[in-house]
């Protein structure tokens, strides 16, 4: 499906002491499945390796706390959920999502395997166990009461052992409970030449065609489906119990429409690699162009999929000085590959750069907000809306 040639981890972010060591790359490569539909990784590194230690905090983003917010109110009222409810999500973070339920009365369990991550989440109040998910944690926390409404937002695409963590969330889920996954959508990824969101933490990339598939083979049915704007474009996967509700008539509708956008046709996939050769070539001369007529540039954010774009186009301190990023895991610190330096928020302000990258371009309405002020300098955005544009 896409070559993306060798790449280290992309969330394994250096400090200074290493700078003189070597770093491991890996291959960047996606398969997919003509039986399953499901595009893949193979698994390099454990995650034991890649996630113990995490350096992604979800409550740095505004939009996608209140994303969150909407999203335990529309269940709250759904599920009636109350005082005696139970809500458990898979890959809390550090308790984002779950601070919302909480704040409405509604009793919460977060399992977060991040041991750095999970330790903020508990000092802030939200209970929560450092964990992997899969079936031998699933029936360790919910032996006594299992979960009304299990949330499992941005993982299922992070498991190397898919069997394992869907018959854990089966094992989970309380009888007449609802099953809640959102992940970001392949066809999305594919109709906007999102590359960088392909990284080594991501071992699975889903239509709904592989999701559904997933769900069913462990007696999970998928009941609706939503089209969601996070993430640059996810969807929200609702299941049960087999023998629960029936199907709505979104998930059909969804289904023929990655059927006619090709998603069981490997020719696709053969299309969308050559596509993405072309990008690199775009955004290397883009860039370097803006760096040669004599612009500076620095960063904004330290995501997984800017350090995909940095290493499989080759850019590096030679044009872009610095990032900036919110999360104190990431400050002083350094890129893999690249080695750009990872500064705290207020060294835009300090050195005035001509342009910022904005590296996490899903988020990029939030930052541009958060930077108007960068205007009074003249300076403007760079960003992929997909195509690489300068925005003022």
């Amino acid at each position: 499906m896409a070559d993306l040639g060798v790449s280290p981890l992309a969330n394994r972010l250096l400090l200074p002491s290493e700078l003189n060591r070597p770093e491991v790359f890996y291959p960047l490569t996606v398969y997919y499945c003509s039986r399953c539909h499901l595009a893949q990784l193979e698994e390099y590194e454990s995650p034991e390796h890649i996630f113990s230690d995490y350096p992604y905090l979800s409550s740095v983003s505004r939009s996608w706390l209140e994303h969150c917010d909407a999203f335990a109110g529309t269940m709250i009222e759904r599920l009636h959920l109350d005082g005696d409810s139970l809500v458990i999500e898979v890959a809390s973070n550090d308790g984002g999502l779950l601070r919302c339920f909480v704040d409405r009365g509604v009793a919460v369990l977060g399992v977060e395997p991040a041991g750095n991550v999970a330790a903020r989440a508990i000092e802030s109040g939200i209970p929560t166990e450092a964990a992997f998910f899969g079936t031998a944690t699933a029936e360790e926390i919910t032996a006594g009461r299992k979960a009304d409404l299990l949330v499992a937002n941005n993982v299922l695409a992070h498991v190397p052992d898919l069997n394992d963590f869907v018959a854990g969330l089966r094992i989970g889920l309380a009888p007449d409970g609802i099953l809640s996954i959102e992940f970001p959508h392949l066809l999305r990824l594919l109709e906007e030449r999102q590359f960088d969101t392909i990284y080594h933490e991501h071992f699975s990339y889903f239509s709904l065609l592989a999701a559904r598939e997933a769900l069913s083979r462990h007696g999970l049915t998928v009941i609706d489906v939503e089209h969601l704007p996070t993430h640059g474009g996810s969807l929200r996967v609702i299941a049960m119990h087999e023998g629960g509700e029936p199907e709505g008539p979104r998930v059909g509708e969804t289904l023929e429409r990655e059927v006619a956008a090709g998603l069981k046709d490997p020719a696709t996939y053969e299309r969308f690699n050559e596509t993405i050769r072309g990008e690199k070539r775009s955004i290397v001369s883009r860039v370097v162009g803006l760096k040669e007529a004599g612009n500076s540039i620095a960063g904004y954010g330290a995501p997984a999929k800017g350090n995909t774009l940095l290493n499989y186009c080759g850019l590096s301190t030679e044009v872009i000085d610095y990032t900036v990023d919110a999360s104190p895991f990431k400050q002083g610190r350094y890129l893999p590959g690249s080695r750009i330096p990872v500064l705290e928020p207020g060294a835009i302000e300090e050195t005035k750069p001509d342009l910022i990258f904005i590296l996490p371009w899903n988020l990029k309405a939030e930052i541009m907000t958060q930077l108007g002020h960068c205007r009074e300098w003249g300076a403007r955005f760079l960003v992929r809306t997909p195509d690489l544009q300068v925005l003022a």
